[in-house]
């Protein structure tokens, strides 16, 4: 096959030609170039690196083997790169009469093809997959959820997320639209383990950008999906819960998300997976910590930590933990800022060891400012 009837990956161009690499050099500043493509440059009198401008204190041109094999395999490979191969691929996914069977084998191939390949994930971008692959995750539910439509949902996820970190983040906003919402909502209610840890992994990179903040905030009014997140978090299935918690770490980044989650339970769900967190990451307990103090600003969120038979205690956990200070500050400013107005949390705190525990964490390695804190809680108590 001919290279010009393949689909080049971006990487695989020269970042000066835009030709297919037949000779790549790596230059000083670790970008790379053909080799005839840069001596150009360099018999112009240029003196620079072309992509970075950075001037080149050493004008040696080092091979790059490495890029040189990964291309060769990619021609050895030419026939997956066929137009009429990934179109057949396309065709399978979109096609209303093509049973989940088929549909599954499509998303195999894709799978294989970036587990083999350097640069698939590009390369497949820039072919449209990633709306196909939302289309098919979203707007195709079956309401039977039979065992190969949901292991067709697991794969077409796992194809997304793949995908993404590659692709516009603004492909996501056909999930405002409101069928597609509530398809994301129903995924979630009926969908297989697999299938909420990918929506969940999906929230967190909805909330990450600001190209797709408006669905942020829409999800953020599903009351249904907020219930079902934070029941995500009280589980004992340590990476479904950790999904969950990372999903509402980033929905936070809107006051109206966290006055939404406060309302929907998110103060038991917190404090139950710091409960639960002695097998789990501790940057996570203290991810849990850190907002429960960012919606302590919110009234209903204090009661309901106080309210809570555990919620003090959990606080008072994080104070200190053996060999780990991370949550910490947080953990002693949510006490202040619930104790202060009080007495029963005060109370409560006393009674769960906050004494012990304050002492403790002034006598260690923790910074400056959370021994101030510390000094301060000591003396309202």
């Amino acid at each position: 096959m001919k290279e010009g009837e393949m689909a080049i990956p971006h990487l695989f161009r020269c970042p000066i030609s835009l030709d297919l690499f037949t000779d790549p050099v790596t230059v000083c500043t670790g970008q790379t170039y053909d080799r005839s493509s840069i001596q150009k440059w360099f018999a112009a009198g240029n003196l620079t690196c072309p992509v970075t401008m950075q001037k080149l204190h050493d004008p040696s041109l080092v091979p790059n083997h490495n890029l040189r094999h990964l291309i060769q395999q990619w021609r050895q490979k030419g026939h997956r790169s066929d137009a009429d191969y990934f179109t057949a691929i396309k065709n399978s996914l979109a096609s209303a009469s093509a049973t989940f069977r088929d549909k599954l084998q499509a998303l195999q191939k894709i799978r294989v093809f970036t587990d083999e390949t350097p640069f698939a994930n590009s390369f497949l971008i820039e072919l449209g997959f990633l709306p196909l692959l939302l289309q098919l995750v979203f707007e195709m539910v079956d309401p039977e959820f039979s065992l190969e439509y949901v292991n067709l949902v697991d794969q077409g996820l796992a194809c997304v997320l793949r995908l993404l970190p590659f692709g516009e983040l603004v492909c996501l906003k056909m999930l405002k639209e409101e069928s597609n919402l509530e398809s994301f909502v129903v995924l979630f209610e009926h969908g297989s383990v697999k299938t909420k840890q990918s929506l969940c992994h999906m929230v967190g990179l909805i909330s990450s950008s600001a190209e797709t903040r408006e669905l942020c905030a829409m999800i953020g009014k599903n009351q249904r999906l907020l219930n079902m997140i934070i029941c995500v978090v009280k589980q004992q299935n340590n990476e479904m819960s950790e999904a969950g918690m990372k999903a509402i770490s980033a929905l936070c980044c809107l006051e109206s998300n966290r006055e939404n989650l406060v309302q929907q339970g998110l103060i038991d769900g917190l404090v139950t997976f710091i409960l639960n967190s002695e097998r789990k990451e501790r940057s996570l307990a203290a991810m849990a910590m850190e907002r429960i103090e960012q919606v302590l600003g919110d009234e209903s969120a204090k009661e309901a930590l106080i309210k809570n038979p555990n919620g003090v205690k959990a606080m008072v956990k994080m104070v200190f933990r053996v060999s780990e200070q991370e949550g910490s500050e947080s953990a002693v400013n949510s006490l202040m800022k619930v104790c202060e107005e009080s007495l029963e949390a005060r109370e409560k705190a006393i009674v769960g060891g906050v004494l012990t525990q304050l002492l403790l964490l002034l006598q260690s390695h923790c910074s400056g400012r959370t021994k101030t804190k510390a000094t301060a809680l000591l003396k309202l108590l």
